[in-house]
């Protein structure tokens, strides 16, 4: 009995020691990792190829590396033929991450950020070579100030966009020798407003521009991708989205918006085109100017719908048509993807279209028994090659983003892309089959 005041005052000290360090580590701005067993690089933490995500960093979602011995005194390095991740509680914020890759053999490394979106693409190492690089990711909680919070739906509780730690994906065969996350006030943040075609989408084989185009930026511009699923103008708006980014949004940031597709399904006495739709469409764009910041006017993605003759048909109403002419009257950049994504289709033809839509045949996938025929939403492909569409649109602008945008091609939608030189690794940590809503 004499015992218990120590152990008390032990478990004390204990408790407090864990919350100095949880509380001393989310005030951390800068977290570096080295994978090399053999040396200690100064302000360096060294991880095990094993080591399990804490609470703080670690390998996660029961994924690990494989530690590999360095030659020639290059150091050591983690590499994988199997997907794996890793995650680090952080603060929100713009994130630079910045990567060491190289090992014996050559290494070919893909990353993808959160809830998959595209960071790196097919990056190659030479045996015995080292490159580094670096990209920005943007982490966001559903809290906004002290008082209020994003409305979720269901379906984003759990989502890697909207937790405590910044996650990253490695895919294809690896070389890592260190990692670098150090967190970033200087960066124009794009912020993405819309639906399912632009949201990051969790489950293979389903995927929207929005989780592509990152790839397709330098460091120096974060993509900040608020869209999900189903919403329309209204609904963004109601669940607190919009109050999200404009608590966020800076001058010289700009705010991309992108809706119609669900705005399209309501049918209210002031709903349509040209009232509920236009007059929400001028709210988003006031208010990101009174925040100093740039909105841009995107059209709505185009169904796959074809006609006898071959030819993408629109479904979507004078949608589209308004979008055109509010950006018009209000000044506004206007990026006309539905223009592009019908030019696309019709480059694509009817049959082959479909390779770049959720449409499989079952048993493609873990637990789809049933076929996908999906007309709306986009494989990997598909989001690929649309995100080159809005890049194009960039490009065609004159918006000062473009100079941020990485050395690429000029895309043409007349002239897309084939579908096998796309590369797109499974992520494994989402892969129930499930249909998802606009």
């Amino acid at each position: 009995m004499k015992l218990k005041p120590l152990y008390i005052r032990f478990m004390f000290l204990l408790t407090f020691f864990v919350m100095g360090v949880s509380i001393a580590w989310a005030q951390t701005s800068s977290y570096k990792f080295s994978f090399n067993r053999q040396q200690k690089a100064a302000g360096y933490t060294q991880v095990a190829a094993d080591y399990k995500f804490d609470g703080t960093y670690g390998f996660d979602f029961e994924t690990s590396a494989q530690a590999i011995n360095g030659k020639d005194k290059k150091g050591d390095y983690i590499t994988s033929n199997q997907p794996f991740y890793f995650s680090v509680a952080v603060p929100e914020g713009n994130y630079k991450v910045t990567l060491i890759l190289g090992g014996n053999d050559a290494s070919l490394t893909t990353v993808k950020a959160e809830s998959r979106r595209l960071m790196l693409e097919n990056i190659a190492t030479k045996p015995g070579e080292n490159k580094t690089v670096s990209f920005i990711v943007n982490v966001r909680k559903p809290q906004i100030g002290d008082s209020s919070r994003v409305s979720l739906k269901p379906r984003e509780n759990g989502k890697l966009d909207w937790d405590d730690k910044l996650t990253l994906e490695f895919d294809q065969i690896p070389a890592i020798k260190a990692l670098q996350i150090e967190k970033v006030n200087n960066q124009i943040t794009v912020f993405l407003a819309g639906n399912s075609t632009v949201v990051d989408q969790d489950d293979e084989p389903w995927a929207a521009w929005g989780q592509m185009i990152p790839r397709f930026f330098k460091p120096g511009v974060a993509v900040a991708n608020h869209a999900e699923s189903g919403l329309t103008l209204g609904s963004f708006m109601g669940s607190k989205r919009l109050d999200k980014v404009m608590s966020l949004i800076k001058p010289g940031d700009y705010l991309f918006i992108e809706f119609g597709h669900n705005d399209q399904k309501e049918k209210g006495p002031n709903d349509g085109a040209y009232k509920s739709y236009t007059e929400r469409l001028k709210t988003f764009i006031s208010r990101t100017r009174q925040k100093g910041a740039i909105p841009v006017v995107v059209t709505s993605t185009a169904r796959r719908s074809f006609d006898a003759n071959g030819k993408t048909v629109n479904t979507l109403g004078d949608y589209p048509a308004a979008a055109r002419k509010v950006a018009k009257e209000e000044g506004v950049t206007l990026i006309d993807l539905n223009a592009m994504t019908t030019t696309l289709y019709d480059a694509w033809g009817v049959e082959p279209s479909k390779k770049g839509f959720v449409h499989y045949p079952a048993n493609t996938f873990p637990g789809q028994t049933k076929p996908l025929e999906d007309n709306t939403h986009y494989n990997p492909y598909g989001a690929y090659e649309l995100a080159k569409c809005v890049v194009q649109g960039i490009k065609a602008s004159n918006l000062k983003l473009k100079k941020y945008l990485v050395d690429m091609p000029g895309f043409e939608p007349k002239k897309p892309d084939a579908p096998d030189a796309f590369n797109w690794p499974l992520s494994p940590k989402n892969s129930s089959i499930k249909p998802d809503g606009n």
